[in-house]
């Protein structure tokens, strides 16, 4: 029989919650376990396996991060939309580092479809109109943003720039480098 009081959501948020605190590779079921004061075997109840709770998390952080820079995005275009989506994605992989390690999971085709992960790249379009950018370059991009903004905030959140000047005025002159090159993006 189930533990009262745990079920997969509750699961899934503290297995969130300790990945941010040891990192998202030291979440176990065991570890989980441990957490809620149970059997590894009572938790078989709600989750498959591990993978199943690695897969829980990143689909919960896709969600999170694409609910924040959704909101973070109402009312602006150009260059403005630009600096607060990257800054949404940014907060979001400093405030939360386990769940954001979790997005980089890779999920299979069909849950992918289900994730969030199709709004992260909806939005960063819907910015790209406002640099009136044509297919294919907007798939490139998407590219470049996300990769620009992934590289990032990995380098700085594993400590990378701890010794060379202001993470703050590094950022800002790349996002003001991303729009200078949105705006004047090299044609085919």
């Amino acid at each position: 029989m189930a533990r009262a009081g745990v079920t997969a959501e509750r699961l899934t948020l503290a297995a969130a919650d300790l990945a941010d605190e040891v990192g998202f590779e030291k979440v176990t079921v065991s570890a989980l376990a441990r957490r809620f004061g149970v059997t590894d075997a009572s938790l078989y109840f709600h989750i498959k396996n591990a993978q199943d709770l690695r897969v829980r998390v990143a689909m919960l952080a896709l969600a999170e991060l694409a609910d924040r820079a959704a909101a973070a995005l109402v009312g602006r275009a150009g260059k403005d939309a630009l600096v607060a989506f990257a800054n949404a994605y940014r907060g979001y992989a400093k405030e939360y580092p386990g769940r954001y390690a979790a997005m980089r999971l890779e999920l299979d085709p069909e849950t992918a479809a289900t994730s969030a992960a199709a709004r992260h790249s909806e939005m960063t379009r819907a910015i790209l109109r406002g640099y009136d950018l044509p297919e294919p370059a907007q798939t490139d991009a998407v590219r470049l943003l996300h990769s620009t903004f992934h590289g990032y905030v990995s380098l700085e959140v594993a400590g990378g720039f701890r010794y060379s000047g202001s993470v703050e005025t590094s950022w800002y002159r790349i996002l003001d480098a991303l729009d200078a090159l949105l705006k004047n993006w090299p044609s085919a």
